[in-house]
């Protein structure tokens, strides 16, 4: 608990850019996409509202909006739970990612968005280089984040905020993270190289295959369970 309330009440100062309770719900929505909360975790009331400097009653509202997005579950007399998203949530998301993402490598970048995505790339391979595979799925989020900003639709950025964060609870699914990861530090590098010779169709192509390489991988973990 203590290390919670630590670690959040570094976030305070992002408080007061919107409404309170959505200001909560941004900073636990990238919490989870930074693998801080895993997949059935109890959400204490008492640490993240003492670590935020919040009150238990917009926290709750907080818990509501990540509820409705899938991110929360609410059990009755038991609390708040980090949800574990099924196989066939982990398949819904790879379809919502081919259509974002294809649509963004489809278009000219802009030098501002290709920064981000550099920068995102070259995270990941060096924390690879230092086996630090949880700051790899990090900076992998990122990427692909920073990959969708090609579209130019704040809307879109915004739907891709949520689509990563519940990924990275897909994520968890994996007991071994560098076995997910790995392949993806040079195939992020790979796809950077023919966005940035606009090379568009051939992108596409190469993230269609991407994307269907980290399915199944994942639809692979979930197997055992099924």
């Amino acid at each position: 608990m203590d290390d919670v309330v630590a670690d959040l009440s570094r976030d305070r100062s992002r408080l007061g850019r919107s409404s309170m309770a959505e200001g909560v719900a941004d900073i636990l929505r990238d919490r989870i996409s930074q693998g801080f909360f895993r997949p059935g975790q109890r959400l204490s009331e008492e640490s993240i509202s003492e670590g935020l400097g919040v009150s238990r009653n917009t926290l709750r509202e907080a818990f509501r909006l990540l509820g409705h997005e899938r991110l929360l579950d609410h059990k009755l007399n038991r609390g708040v739970f980090v949800r574990l998203p099924s196989v066939e949530d982990a398949l819904d998301l790879y379809r919502v990612r081919r259509v974002l993402e294809g649509s963004a490598v489809r278009r000219p970048p802009s030098p501002q968005a290709l920064v981000v995505i550099r920068e995102a790339m070259r995270d990941a391979e060096r924390a690879a280089a230092q086996d630090d595979w949880q700051a790899v799925g990090t900076a992998n989020i990122r990427f692909h984040q920073a990959l969708v900003t090609l579209n130019g639709s704040p809307r879109i950025d915004e739907l891709m905020r949520q689509l990563l964060a519940e990924l990275r609870l897909v994520f968890h699914v994996m007991d071994n993270p560098r076995a997910l990861h790995e392949p993806f530090v040079h195939r992020n590098r790979a796809l950077l190289e023919l966005i940035e010779a606009g090379r568009t169709d051939d992108a596409a192509a190469y993230l269609d295959d991407y994307l269907e390489h980290a399915e199944k991988l994942l639809v692979h973990a979930y197997e055992p369970n099924r």
